[in-house]
C-alpha cells in the first residue's frame, strides 16, 4: 500500500462527491443551451441540495425503518463505490476488493433498498416504480457483468485495475472487436442504470413514465437530498468507470507528481461524457415502458457477443 495510492483514494472519493452535483449542472446547462434557454447555471444542483438539508425531515404516516435507511445506503453505497473503483488511480488500497462482480452488487444494493422504500409507502406511485426499477434492474446488471468479463479475458482476473492497467499499457485493445462490442452494450446499460433518456426521464413526474423518480417521490427534505447527491454520484461513478476501461490514459498510478494530472484527466472525461450524453438526449425521445427491455435485450446480446469474441480471440 503506497502513500500515492492512500492519497488518490481519498482525492477521489472526495472528487466525486464534491464534484457530481456540478456535473448534473453541466448536464443540464448543455441541455438548456440547445434547447435555446439559459439555463440555471452549473452550480445550481448545490444550491438545491442546501435548499432541501434545511427543511425539517418528513416521512410518510406508516412507512418504517427501510424508508429512512434507504437514502442512506444508496449513498453509502456511491460513496463506497467512488473509493473501490479506479478512476483517479490504480494503486488504491482498496484496489483488492475492486472486483468486478463485488462492484456491481455494491450499486446493485442501493438500487434494491431504494426500491423497498418505494414499496414501503404502500402508494400506487411507489409500487410502480419499484415493480419497473428492478425489471430494467433484472436486464442491466447480467449486461454490465457480461460486458466488463469480456474484457476481463484477456487479462485472467475479474479485479478492475487489472482490467484498466492492461489498456493502459497496450492501447490496442480498445480498437478491437471485443472492446467495441463491450463499449456500446456498457454505454446503453449506463443510460439505463442511471435513469437518463430514452430509457428514464430525470426530470419528469407524469406518472405513465415515471421509473426512479416514482420511487422518490415520497421523499423530502435531508432525505431527498441524500437521495439526490447519490444519483449524482452514481452517475458519476459509472461514467467515471467507462472511460477509464477504454481511455484510461491520465490514471495515476503510484506517483504522487501523477495525481493532479489524473484528477484533470478524470474530470475532463467525465465532463465531455455527460456533456455527450445531455446532448444526446435532446434529440432523442423516451422510450415506451414496453420497449425498454427491447433495448436492453439488445445491449445484453452485444455483450454475449463481446464474451465470445473474446474467448474466440484468446484461442486455445
Amino acid at each position: 500500500m503506497s502513500a500515492a495510492g492512500t492519497v488518490g483514494a481519498v482525492a477521489q472519493v472526495l472528487l466525486v462527491a464534491a464534484g457530481a452535483p456540478l456535473l448534473v449542472g453541466v448536464m443540464r446547462q448543455v441541455r438548456a443551451r440547445l434547447e435555446g434557454r439559459a439555463g440555471a447555471g452549473v452550480a445550481q444542483p448545490w444550491r438545491d441540495l442546501r435548499k432541501l438539508l434545511r427543511k425539517e425531515p418528513i416521512a410518510p404516516h406508516g412507512t418504517g425503518v427501510l424508508f429512512r435507511a434507504a437514502p442512506l445506503v444508496l449513498a453509502g453505497a456511491a460513496l463506497v463505490a467512488a473509493g473501490v473503483v479506479p478512476l483517479v488511480t490504480t494503486a488504491s488500497p482498496l484496489d483488492g476488493i475492486a472486483d468486478l462482480f463485488a462492484v456491481i452488487a455494491l450499486l446493485a444494493l442501493g438500487t434494491v433498498f431504494l426500491a423497498l422504500a418505494g414499496l414501503d409507502t404502500a402508494t400506487a406511485f411507489g409500487g410502480m416504480g419499484a415493480s419497473r426499477e428492478m425489471v430494467v434492474l433484472a436486464l442491466v446488471e447480467p449486461t454490465i457483468l457480461l460486458s466488463v468479463f469480456a474484457l476481463s479475458a484477456r487479462v485472467g482476473s475479474t479485479n478492475l485495475g487489472e482490467i484498466v492497467t492492461t489498456t493502459l499499457h497496450d492501447p490496442q485493445l480498445v480498437v478491437s472487436p471485443v472492446s467495441l462490442l463491450a463499449a456500446v452494450a456498457l454505454a446503453i446499460v449506463t443510460i439505463a442504470e442511471t435513469g437518463r433518456i430514452p430509457v428514464d426521464n430525470p426530470s419528469t413526474h407524469l406518472e405513465l413514465t415515471m421509473i426512479h423518480e416514482a420511487m422518490v417521490l415520497e421523499y423530502a427534505g435531508p432525505d431527498l437530498a441524500l437521495v439526490e447527491w447519490a444519483s449524482a454520484m452514481r452517475l458519476t461513478v459509472l461514467l467515471g468507470l467507462f472511460a477509464n476501461l477504454f481511455a484510461p490514459w491520465g490514471i495515476a498510478g503510484t506517483s504522487l507528481l501523477m495525481l493532479p494530472v489524473a484528477l484533470l484527466a478524470f474530470s475532463a472525461k467525465v465532463v465531455v461524457l455527460g456533456g455527450a450524453l445531455a446532448a444526446g438526449e435532446v434529440f432523442m425521445a423516451k422510450l415506451r415502458m414496453f420497449r425498454v427491455p427491447e433495448l436492453l435485450a439488445g445491449s445484453f446480446l452485444m455483450a454475449l457477443l463481446a464474451v465470445a469474441a473474446s474467448f474466440f480471440l484468446a484461442g486455445p
